[in-house]
């Protein structure tokens, strides 16, 4: 029984990040020290849920910015006005298509901005024209890859999914008009990753939560058939609600595992209990979304006939990314003891992942 996380807080506990960030649109300091202080924030998050207990650590889930916008630029889709004059991308191109100026470069409006899905969280939308096309240019995903393997992790670097992408983008006519351009690209990054020594890769598709028509149905046969084949193993991610209406899909889909959101959608347990044993599957019921404790006992009893039926096959997870939480409670001095008993942070649901494993192991012997 395998323990990983889908992603975690980019900020920092004393939020890092964000003070970085400001002074260096401000110019107080230089874009090395702002890269240094990223890489600082990762190596030690990757650090603290390693001492978690997390065994596959997400790799491409920090962002400067947003997860959806770094994804954008690993696929070379840059909008004409933010490029630089030779068409060239650095990272004030990034904040430009972020925030419509940077330090360096010629401000032009930035991309909307809008909902990921019901969360607060807010993501850069995908701009699709009759002229875009793909290509991969970014080496930022696999220059953290190789950060986070010297440095002793083993690393599960994080996609946003094709289908997802479009699904998300802002365009007119079919979207899915683009998947034959994008999934070239995909191929290509995760035969690089292969190379890298990678061995799973998680393929975020929170889009099967919602309500698809067949031609969106359809996009993920197509595009599972082609990134199926790359050599590394796919971890097809969900989240944020139940996938009961796209069951048959996910089944059929040629991929090595499915992550499922279980905090949300009470019949789905009698799905997972008959799920095909060829397929990993994860199950995220450590809310990723919220501030409060996990009811342990009671997640553990639904657990335990999966934990018992699947062994390896069965991993655990938050259900999603843990972007949406602060890193660590221990910090809030202030707060009334009263309410701080009922609360869990980053640090204190992986410690409830933890504890979650152990207790189904130990039921398992």
């Amino acid at each position: 029984m395998l323990k990983h996380n889908l992603g975690f807080p980019r900020f920092g506990a004393q939020r890092e990040l964000k003070f970085a960030l400001e002074k260096y649109w401000n110019g107080q300091i230089s874009q090395d020290e702002l890269l240094k202080t990223g890489k600082t924030l990762r190596l030690r998050h990757w650090q603290l849920q390693q001492q978690a207990g997390v065994e596959l650590i997400p790799v491409g889930d920090f962002a400067f910015y947003d997860h959806v916008l770094n994804m954008s630029t690993l696929l070379g889709h840059i909008p004409a006005r933010h490029r630089n004059g030779d068409g060239s991308y650095d990272l004030d191109t990034y904040f430009r298509m972020a925030r419509g100026r940077a330090p360096t470069g010629k401000p032009a409006p930035a991309c909307e901005m809008t909902k990921w899905f019901d969360t607060n969280y807010h993501y850069i939308v995908p701009e699709l024209e009759p002229d875009t096309t793909f290509a991969l240019t970014d080496e930022t995903l696999f220059n953290q890859v190789a950060e986070a393997q010297q440095a002793g992790f083993e690393a599960k670097p994080v996609l946003v999914g094709p289908v997802t992408y479009l699904y998300l983008a802002k365009g007119e006519g079919d979207k899915l008009a683009w998947l034959e351009k994008l999934l070239p690209v995909y191929q290509e990054i995760l035969s690089r990753l292969k190379t890298m020594g990678v061995e799973w890769v998680q393929m975020d598709e929170p889009a099967l939560v919602m309500e698809l028509d067949t031609a969106w149905q359809a996009a993920f046969d197509q595009a599972y058939a082609a990134l199926s084949g790359q050599g590394v193993k796919l971890l097809l991610t969900t989240y944020f609600d139940d996938v009961l209406a796209h069951r048959e899909v996910i089944e059929r889909l040629p991929v090595d595992g499915v992550h499922i959101d279980v905090t949300r959608g009470e019949d789905q347990w009698a799905w997972l209990e008959a799920f095909p044993m060829d397929k990993v599957l994860s199950v995220g019921g450590i809310d990723g979304r919220n501030i409060w404790k996990t009811d342990l006992t009671t997640l553990r009893g639904r657990l335990l006939k999966l934990a018992e039926d699947r062994g390896e096959q069965l991993w655990l997870a938050p259900s999603c990314s843990l972007l949406h939480v602060p890193v660590d409670l221990a910090l809030e001095e202030t707060l009334d003891p009263t309410i701080k008993q009922w609360l869990a942070f980053a640090k204190q649901k992986l410690a409830e992942l933890d504890l979650l494993c152990a207790s189904l192991q130990e039921a398992a012997v």
